[in-house]
């Protein structure tokens, strides 16, 4: 199955765009401004989360709509069309719509069809940011796999919501409603930590059959914020429980691992590395990840702006390495010519406030 055909309603500076005929390489060029991310972002909402800009409901939609947007996509299948769609409405801007064929269904359900990943320019700051920018992104790579991650963790983070209002309360809390809090924070807490480790374990075991060059080559290493099985996870909270209190929070648990990248050349962190070899490990742990995604669900690359920092020797590489791939992949770029490589094999669109035009 492969990606189609898109639709966008009200979404962001796109009045009424429809792109038909998709194929392995798909190419957005246009000045800045156009709506070439934005398309990218209407297609990352096609799975679950918030989309690859993070951004509330309200502020996509458009100005020239009611104050609702939608997104509807063709997935090609054998037996048949697939049709997914999301979006909002005017009475409830704030509530997500999501359905697969007409019918209503949950946000999680969107993983069971696309397998969605993402590079874009604002992630260049991942190595400098904090702890929990990373690991917002390693639960992305997860999702993509496994969609029963985003349920899982859902269910962690209302645990640990709850457990921080009664640690902070004025009275002591209930030590039986903390126990019952407890023992939901690690079930589903372990859960979360195995995922994520059993991920970074698969995508270190890609890296390491990678060429240090054209790509300066990640080391990757989790770093667990508690122990990883049920048992253990819930006798550290019990045992942390007059710590915890003091602090207000929970200070053991998946919400405090760490995802740590090295250069493996260098054997240097990743946040004292120069911006280039950042930018040339974040895609390759993005082409680890695109090698590993399911072949029974489609798999979808969304590069935003990519090809403009690289010079033509990484560019040839990246082309390569993505031509080999199962992955669909969908570039921006602002002209045509670091893409000459791929544009013949390319569905090409030119963008420009908000249309969007097929070329050739």
């Amino acid at each position: 199955m492969t990606l189609d055909r898109l639709s966008l309603t009200t979404f962001r500076n796109h009045g009424e765009t429809r792109i038909d005929g998709a194929r392995h390489f798909n190419l957005l060029v246009g000045d800045n401004g156009a709506g070439k991310t934005n398309v990218l972002e209407a297609i990352s909402l096609l799975a679950p989360g918030r989309g690859l800009r993070r951004a509330a409901l309200p502020d996509m939609a458009g100005k020239a709509g009611d104050g609702g947007f939608s997104i509807s996509a063709d997935l090609a299948a054998s037996a048949g069309p697939v049709r997914l769609g999301t979006g909002t409405q005017l009475d409830r801007p704030t509530r997500r719509i999501v359905q697969v064929e007409g019918t209503d269904v949950a946000a999680n359900s969107l993983s069971e069809w696309l397998s969605i990943g993402w590079l874009t320019p604002a992630m260049d700051r991942l190595f400098a940011e904090g702890p929990s920018a990373r690991r917002r992104f390693l639960d992305r790579l997860v999702l993509a796999l496994e969609p029963g991650h985003a349920r899982n963790s859902a269910r962690l983070d209302n645990a640990l919501r709850e457990r921080n209002r009664l640690l902070g309360a004025e009275h002591e809390p209930d030590a039986s409603w903390l126990a019952a809090l407890e023992t939901q924070i690690a079930e589903s807490g372990a859960l979360v930590a195995q995922s994520r480790a059993r991920l970074v374990e698969r995508l270190s075991s890609a890296l390491t059959t990678l060429p240090d060059a054209p790509f300066a080559r990640p080391a990757l290493s989790y770093l667990a914020g508690g122990p990883l099985e049920v048992g253990a996870l819930a006798s550290a909270l019990a045992e942390g429980r007059r710590r915890d209190r003091a602090a207000q929070r929970t200070l053991i648990g998946p919400h405090r691992d760490e995802l740590v990248v090295t250069m493996a050349g260098k054997d240097q962190p990743a946040a004292e590395c120069s911006t280039g070899e950042q930018k040339a490990m974040l895609i390759a742990i993005t082409l680890a990840h695109a090698g590993l995604l399911d072949a029974d669900r489609p798999g979808v690359l969304l590069l935003d702006e990519v090809a403009a920092h690289l010079d033509p020797v990484r560019r040839e590489a990246l082309f390569e390495r993505l031509r080999a791939g199962q992955a669909q992949v969908w570039l921006t770029g602002t002209e045509l010519a670091p893409f000459e490589a791929i544009t013949r094999e390319a569905a090409v669109w030119r963008v420009s406030g908000g249309a969007v035009e097929r070329l050739g």
